[in-house]
């Protein structure tokens, strides 16, 4: 599970389609027979990850804190908003890092897994919420 900042050229299609321009483009590579996916969102440094997943986890993250940029962060920076959003958020962001894995997160914490992947449902919840909200009053 890894994530890369480098730019690809090859075929794409839309992986999924959310609210407000947000979206997950698969990426299929000529010389190479897996897909990466990118992240892509208005105002937002775009972002590609080895994993669907992990893209999908990461756009989560994106829609519970209502949006956050990653430029200017640094290497090993958080966004602001990330921090600000909680331990459930910043757990489950931490799992979109390259590197990183819900057992580092898990010690990170001083936590079971189990409890991480609580943590990471409780940001999916919310997210599908905050969609769910918008779309109730007209934003696509």
């Amino acid at each position: 599970m890894t994530r890369s900042d480098t730019p690809t050229t090859g075929e794409e299609s839309t992986h999924r389609e959310y609210i407000l321009g947000v979206r997950i483009i698969e990426e299929r590579l000529p010389d190479e027979s897996d897909s990466r996916y990118r992240f892509e969102a208005p105002d937002h440094e775009g972002i590609t990850f080895d994993d669907p997943a992990l893209a999908e986890l990461y756009a989560d993250v994106y829609f519970d804190v209502n949006g956050f940029e990653e430029a200017g962060t640094g290497e090993r920076g958080v966004p602001p908003e990330v921090i600000q959003a909680g331990r459930d958020t910043l757990a489950a962001y931490f799992l979109t890092q390259s590197g990183t894995d819900v057992n580092w997160v898990a010690s990170f914490y001083g936590k079971k897994p189990n409890q991480i992947d609580r943590y990471v449902s409780w940001v999916r919840e919310r997210a599908a919420e905050v969609r769910e909200g918008a779309r109730e009053r007209g934003m696509e």
